[in-house]
């Protein structure tokens, strides 16, 4: 059965017994949450100084420093978030549960690495480079609503069972 597929059986479980014991037992499920709500912050900040360069035409640089702590902050993510996907699930990637959540920051990363690729090859305007991480940052937040709505589904679970 294909992930997607999975995801549409009934009765489905997000975490087996064993999987919601290692998620509970394992440090990368704390680092996993602070770091979330710290990269939300760095995004909403950075989307900030991104509108205010379009609007006006000033702060190019804040901007763009914001840009690349916001990208600092998905790679670290991305990476401490296949070594909580690894210890709960036994993979580094892709497992059934956050197979469609996984396929979409590779979206995500794509367009953030395009941006950081344009502006230290000096391939794209300012303007186009603020764009593009406009871009990027409407498929983190599609991103961020998929893992927000699976929290929502473990939590419903877990009362469920309790």
């Amino acid at each position: 059965m294909t992930p997607a597929a999975t995801h549409h059986q009934i009765g489905f479980r997000l975490y087996t017994d064993d999987q919601r014991a290692r998620r509970d037992g394992t440090v990368w499920t704390l680092v996993q949450g602070i770091l979330a709500p710290l990269q939300f912050a760095v995004f909403l900040v950075s989307l900030g100084l991104v509108l205010r360069y379009l609007a006006s035409g000033e702060g190019y640089q804040a901007a763009t420093v914001s840009i690349l702590v916001k990208t600092g902050f998905l790679y670290l993510i991305m990476v401490t978030g296949a070594i909580w996907e690894k210890v709960v699930f036994g993979q580094y990637l892709f497992a059934p549960a956050f197979f469609w959540e996984d396929v979409f920051s590779f979206a995500v990363i794509g367009l953030h690495t395009a941006y950081v690729w344009a502006l230290f090859a000096g391939a794209l305007s300012p303007d186009a480079l603020m764009w593009l991480a406009l871009a990027a940052y409407a498929t983190y937040v599609i991103n961020a609503g998929q893992f927000l709505r699976k929290l929502r589904m473990a939590r419903l679970q877990a009362a469920e069972l309790a």
